[in-house]
């Protein structure tokens, strides 16, 4: 089909053809076409009637978006959860931080559509929203306490949303924002490689940054956030974002060397340091964080060990027959898996060295890495006017606001209204939710009146196989599954009654996006429905 190359002073060198006819794309359908060649390529949706066209990938990873769940306006990536705006590009939920490109479309009297994108668009597939530039002149001040996912997109879209105030990022942390669920994939990660923005962004964009620096005290009536270096800074409006603090059991020689805990940068590399040839590695936890750390360490050492209480790998969470299967999937490599079972006490000189069960047997360990869940960084609000729980989680509005205004709470400490459980209270600490939480507080910030619509998205790779989960489980009172677990390709669904509350999948996407994209809408999914036809449900 015909194309020309054009170029505008202000917006760079286009590329523009007709790339199909209206009538190729079906209402509610996409498709990947080429513009001027096989290496730029475009995708077209189009919905009531409209057509639209954008990049082709999603920010985050790179999935294909033509193969995820088309909502109402907007296309959610397969694999993470993301989700972009079809006809502006900008990212809507997440994770990630760029929005991808929109194009510019034209359908002649004759039926054609035609496509003009600029060229640096179609090379970058990915943009980042204009950010406001910070006047000196307004003297209001954001401040933000944490540098997670949740931190840096309420930076990020105070900026993007028009803030021009000074805005403040305070963080425990060493290094600026990183994306921190790589850490228990990789341990051997570099501040580098797992950097979400390079630091010039941040001088950029006139976003402060104050690393290794602890919030203390919190002083709503003054506005005023005392930090470990001894500063008080003063606050317009407040984004708490603290996150958790791996858990530490109460057990005789827990203190050994060569017991990790992992949450951080520097903890990921003191586990990869200790790393031997002959190291014989525990992992103490059969959860997310516990099993993906056993997958790297696995043929590094000489033994992985996972212990857990439970029957099977993620029993509480995916239910025993995935559970198993993932288990399987382990000791296929070479894992040892040792369940029901729990730790009575770690022995040994100045290192570890081994490790008493509760069934009275022991085994040798050169290297323990806890994997026993979380509490939560939230000390610092204790003396002062904000609510916590017994738990140490800060309950929030819809709006993410605490019970003192002007001071909101996101990410792991958020105890938050849940859009899919009909705005019910839960404490959930996942990545691509942080991301949301942090673009819902910085629009409240703003006064930019704006809800939480949270449908939980999350997901883990183990030995190269990808699991997803949409939904909030808990509470499920059966479970229906289809496909072939052997084969792993395979989805279980999560019900309540005759309800669906959740779904996990392998190998079948994008059955996850499609739960997830349907609860946002307000949608529900039967139990006699995924009984009938577990893996083709929303193909009509």
């Amino acid at each position: 089909m015909g194309l020309t190359n054009c170029k505008d002073r202000s917006h760079g060198e286009f590329v523009e053809g007709v790339v199909c006819k209206a009538s190729d794309i079906p209402e509610n359908g996409m498709q990947v076409v080429n513009l001027d060649s096989e290496d730029n390529k475009v995708l077209v949706v189009k919905q009531n009637g409209q057509i639209c066209a954008m990049g082709t990938k999603c920010s985050h990873y790179g999935a294909p978006l033509v193969n995820g769940a088309l909502g109402n306006g907007r296309i959610r990536c397969p694999w993470h959860g993301a989700c972009f705006n079809i006809k502006t590009g900008d990212i809507e939920d997440f994770p990630g931080l760029d929005s991808v490109p929109s194009y510019q479309v034209e359908v002649t009297p004759s039926g054609d559509v035609k496509v003009k994108a600029k060229k640096s668009d179609l090379a970058a597939q990915k943009r980042l929203k204009r950010m406001a530039v910070r006047d000196p002149n307004n003297k209001n001040t954001f401040v933000i306490v944490g540098s997670g996912a949740a931190g840096l997109v309420c930076a990020e879209t105070l900026r993007q949303e028009g803030f021009s105030g000074k805005l403040v990022m305070v963080t425990a942390e060493k290094y600026l924002p990183y994306d921190r669920i790589k850490l228990s994939k990789f341990l051997d990660s570099t501040p580098d490689k797992i950097q979400l923005r390079p630091a010039d962004f941040y001088k950029e964009h006139g976003i402060e940054t104050m690393t290794e620096c602890k919030a203390t005290s919190l002083d709503t009536e003054a506005k005023k956030l005392k930090l470990s270096n001894g500063d008080n800074v003063s606050y317009s409006s407040l984004f708490i974002a603290t996150g958790s603090i791996p858990r530490r059991p109460d057990l005789a020689g827990v203190t050994l060397n060569n017991i990790f805990t992992l949450r951080s940068l520097d903890d990921a590399n003191a586990i990869n340091k200790a790393l031997s040839p002959d190291a014989e590695v525990v992992v103490y936890g059969s959860s997310f964080i516990g099993m993906e750390a056993a997958a790297f360490c696995n043929g590094k050492v000489k033994k992985v060990t996972v212990i857990g209480r439970s029957a099977v790998p993620f029993s509480e969470s995916l239910g025993s027959d995935l559970g198993r299967r993932i288990g399987k999937l382990f000791t296929d490599k070479g894992v040892v898996l040792k369940m029901n079972t729990t730790v009575k006490s770690f022995k040994g000189d100045k290192n570890v060295s081994s490790i008493e069960l509760s069934d009275g047997s022991s085994m040798p360990a050169n290297v323990v890495i806890l994997g026993l869940g979380s509490t939560f960084a939230t000390e610092f609000l204790k003396e002062s006017s904000v609510n916590l729980t017994s738990t140490g989680t800060v309950p929030v509005n819809k709006f993410l606001e605490t019970n003192c205004p002007g001071v909101y709470a996101g990410g792991d400490i958020a105890e938050a209204p849940v859009f899919s459980l009909g705005d019910k209270p839960q404490q959930i600490g996942h990545w691509g939710l942080a991301h949301y939480h942090g673009r819902i507080a910085a629009l409240n910030m703003m006064s930019h009146s704006t809800p939480l619509k949270a449908v939980p998205f999350f997901w883990t790779m183990l030995f190269g196989t990808s699991f997803r989960y949409a939904g909030y489980g808990a509470g499920y009172s059966d479970i229906v599954s289809g496909g072939d677990l052997e084969a792993l390709k395979y989805v279980c669904y999560y019900c309540k009654d005759d309800k669906v509350i959740a779904v996990a999948t392998v190998g079948t996407d994008p059955i996850a996006a499609q739960f997830a994209e349907l609860l946002t809408n307000g949608g529900s999914l039967s139990k006699k429905r995924v009984s009938e036809e577990p893996l083709d449900w929303y193909k009509r």
